[in-house]
């Protein structure tokens, strides 16, 4: 067994575990942060079954987005569609047999990957292009994007420059999951690209990128408009309040 290989089997071993521990300890974190207060955008659903309809608009297509700006909507989106294509063109790598609509999937998961990087460089530009956006733009904003311009770029490499023995890599990565490790090509692009792909799945739990799950967790968006049929009590609140009441009927 190649040092290559034990030293990047065990990097994903760490990654996976920090990017799962990671996820679950932000969304536990979510699910417990107190919301006092009944704040729902409006116009705002008023049952839960528009609730419903008013998240899947968001996650779909991003209707609040697209409602702030056109420009940045037109990339946040390509880029958030080209990637789910992207990551399900990648099961091909950890399914043995492939699925038959992972089969279908694989050239659109080409064009694809063009777009990734045409909605990751329009929503770059408009870190430098846009005044305010520029004014608050962190380092780890245009770091983010760099390393994930990266990814798709030398994913792209890989497939029309400098190949690599997919068959291989699809070996190594059924082997990680069986505990059953198989060679992994030293390729140097190769290697790269798994490198900053560890780097993703690392600081993904700990950066901006993780907005995904915390969109089901906002109160201007999940919560019914019903502040006049239903008063909103925070549990902490009705929990302090009882203790309160308790305390001076004594």
């Amino acid at each position: 067994m190649s040092v290559v290989t034990v030293v990047y089997a065990l990097l994903f071993y760490l990654a996976t575990a920090v990017l799962v521990a990671g996820l679950a300890y932000r969304v536990q974190r979510y699910a417990r942060t107190p919301q006092p207060l009944k704040i729902p955008t409006t116009p705002a659903p008023t049952t839960r079954t528009g609730v419903v309809l008013r998240m899947s608009r968001e996650v779909v297509f991003f209707e609040s987005l697209f409602k702030g700006n056109k420009w940045t909507w037109l990339f946040g989106w390509i880029f958030h569609f080209a990637l789910l294509l992207v990551l399900l063109r990648h099961l091909r790598y950890f399914t043995e047999p492939i699925w038959d609509w992972v089969t279908l999937l694989q050239p659109w998961g080409i064009y694809a990957a063009y777009a990734m990087l045409v909605g990751l460089v329009g929503l770059w530009a408009r870190r430098f292009l846009v005044d305010r956006v520029r004014y608050i733009s962190a380092p780890s904003d245009h770091l983010m994007l760099l390393l994930l311009i990266a990814i798709a770029g030398s994913g792209l490499l890989m497939k029309y420059v400098w190949h690599t023995d997919i068959i291989a890599l699809k070996a190594f990565f059924l082997g990680l999951m069986y505990f059953d490790w198989r060679p992994l090509s030293p390729d140097p692009l190769l290697l790269i690209h798994l490198t900053l792909v560890v780097v993703l799945m690392i600081v993904f739990p700990f950066s901006k990128l993780l907005h995904a799950p915390g969109l089901f967790f906002s109160p201007t968006r999940y919560q019914v408009d019903n502040p006049r049929e239903r008063r909103h009590v925070a549990p902490w609140a009705e929990k302090f309040g009882r203790t309160a009441s308790s305390n001076l009927s004594e």
